[in-house]
């Protein structure tokens, strides 16, 4: 990646829900970061990993999150 590239990061993170049919965690204390990523590939891989560790729990889920919207939410690379 070049200097002059955008950083398109990407955050990786789950927990267990209270309710599986809405995002709000049962403890915020226990949520699990996986990371952060240059990239929505490499975010995603590392997502679907977790995911596929814990498809027996219904109540456990993760999420990317696209860090670089909130970063630059005009998408002008100006901070």
């Amino acid at each position: 990646m070049s200097d002059k590239e955008p950083q398109l990061l990407h955050l990786v993170f789950g927990g267990e829900l209270e309710n599986p049919a809405e995002a709000r965690f049962k403890n915020i204390d226990e949520l699990d970061i996986v990371g952060i990523y240059p990239n929505y590939a490499l975010a995603e891989k590392a997502w679907r990993g977790k995911a596929q560790q814990t498809v027996d729990n219904a109540h456990m889920r993760y999420f990317i999150v696209h860090m670089h919207r909130f970063l630059d939410p005009d998408g002008d690379g100006k901070f």
